[in-house]
Order: C-alpha cells, then sequence, then structure tokens
C-alpha cells in the first residue's frame, strides 16, 4: 500500500529552515553519509508534493535542470508561479485532499513524498493524510526559523518505527502516524 510520508531533516530545536527560509545550516554536511538511505527513499516515490517557498528555494538555487526528473509535482500555491521547462509540475489551489487524491493516483501504487514546508506537512497531517513521518535529526541548534510540523493540535503517540544513525552525529527516526 503506498504511503504519504513526510521525509525531511531538522535542527534538534525542530526547525527545517532559518528565519529566511534557508538551509546553510544543513549544506554544511557531507551529504555522501546520507546518500544510500535517500536513494533508497527515493526508489519508493511516484509523486511530490511541496509548498510554494520550497519550489522557489528549489527552482532559485542557480540550477540548470530540475532536480526531480519525471516526477509528477504538486505545488501547493494561491500565487501564479513558473514551470520548470520540462518538468510535470501541477500548480495547485485548493483542499490538500484533492491534491492528495490526485498525487496517490499518478504515483501508481508508489508513495507520496511531502517535501519540505512544515506548514504544507502539518495540513496533511491534521487532514489525517500522512502516513508517515521520516525525520533526519542533524546535529545543529538555530534558536528560531520555520517548524517542523506546526501543527493545529497534538497528534497521538507516533509509533517509532526504525532509526539509523550517521557517523556525523545526526538520526534519521521513522514514525508512523497512528
Amino acid at each position: 500500500m503506498a504511503l504519504t510520508q513526510y521525509y525531511v531533516a531538522s535542527s534538534i530545536d525542530g526547525f527545517i529552515a532559518d528565519d529566511n527560509d534557508r538551509l546553510e545550516w544543513l549544506l554544511q554536511f557531507d551529504f555522501e553519509t546520507f546518500q544510500a538511505l535517500y536513494d533508497e527513499f527515493l526508489s519508493g516515490v511516484g509523486a511530490i508534493i511541496m509548498g510554494s517557498t520550497t519550489y522557489e528555494y528549489i527552482v532559485g538555487d542557480g540550477t540548470d535542470e530540475w532536480a526531480y526528473g519525471a516526477f509528477p509535482v504538486w505545488v501547493l500555491t494561491s500565487r501564479e508561479l513558473t514551470a520548470v521547462p520540462g518538468a510535470d509540475i501541477r500548480f495547485f489551489h485548493g483542499d490538500v485532499a484533492a491534491a492528495h487524491a490526485e498525487a496517490l493516483s499518478a504515483a501508481a501504487g508508489k508513495n507520496v513524498w511531502v517535501m519540505g514546508g512544515g506548514v504544507v506537512a502539518a495540513q496533511f497531517a491534521d487532514a489525517g493524510l500522512l502516513d508517515e513521518l521520516k525525520l533526519t535529526i542533524v546535529p545543529v541548534v538555530l534558536g528560531s526559523g520555520k517548524r517542523l510540523l506546526p501543527l493545529g493540535t497534538p497528534t497521538a503517540p507516533l509509533e517509532l518505527a526504525h532509526t539509523t544513525s550517521f557517523e556525523n552525529g545526526a538520526i534519521e527516526l521513522v514514525y508512523r502516524m497512528t
């Protein structure tokens, strides 16, 4: 059965970006350390959903090539944005349940990745649409920034499914939403 997964990295104090939506604090780490786990995760993904801030960060980083290949991507936004040429980008405004249904259908039995954007992930969690939280906590304290998962109400206790420790002090925690 396909899962809807929020796969994200966070500082120890629960921030996914700094106050300016930047990730320099995360990019200082050698991503070779995480590559095998990321590749395994990505092999199970069939569609991606992200918010407009995440989308603008990705397209604004100066790269010439869309990083997510042929994956169909839903960008939740209330603004007009420009699609990356050749990418399967679908701008969406409305109920997250409708975007979720479209993404699940397009994923064709694979998982849906809710990428970046704690606010977007919180909308999915609040609507009961989030199945799994794949959280890599990196050994940095930011003090402030964009929250990991700013929910409207607390969750029930999550079920810890798996942990992976890394030599650089990071740890991945995989929780099932209950």
